[in-house]
């Protein structure tokens, strides 16, 4: 099924060395909170949940160039409208473990996509 047209948050975190464990931490803990709150049906579904995680490169558009030694966390949310992505941040306020989160993004690098509309998908 295509997600062309649906609404995707997006965040990529680059982390040193030393923050990998903490970061491994709060997404399993991010996972089971979403798994637990979020929506499967109507206009705020979650309709598709991923974290990918893997090594910098010193030349982000080559793979095959050497790593740096950081790990990205590369998180992606596609929600059936942007009331999904709002409900999330609304719920984000209340859950336990969102100032562990927040605290160890802080000492990371982030680039964010906040609910942007999905262009162009396949399938």
């Amino acid at each position: 099924m295509s997600d062309k047209g649906k609404t995707q948050l997006t965040i990529i975190l680059t982390a040193t060395p030393d923050l990998v464990d903490e970061g491994d931490r709060v997404f399993e803990l991010h996972e089971q909170w979403m798994a637990e709150t979020h929506a499967r049906d109507g206009d705020k579904a979650l309709l598709s949940y991923n974290i990918a995680k893997g090594p910098e490169t010193a030349n982000p558009l080559d793979p095959s160039s050497e790593p740096t030694g950081n790990t990205c966390y590369a998180l992606n949310e596609v929600y059936a409208s942007q009331a999904g992505v709002d409900d999330h941040w609304l719920q984000a306020q209340n859950w336990e473990h969102f100032g562990d989160l927040f605290a160890w993004a802080s000492k990371c690098k982030v680039t964010t996509l906040h609910g942007s509309p999905v262009v162009r998908s396949h399938w």
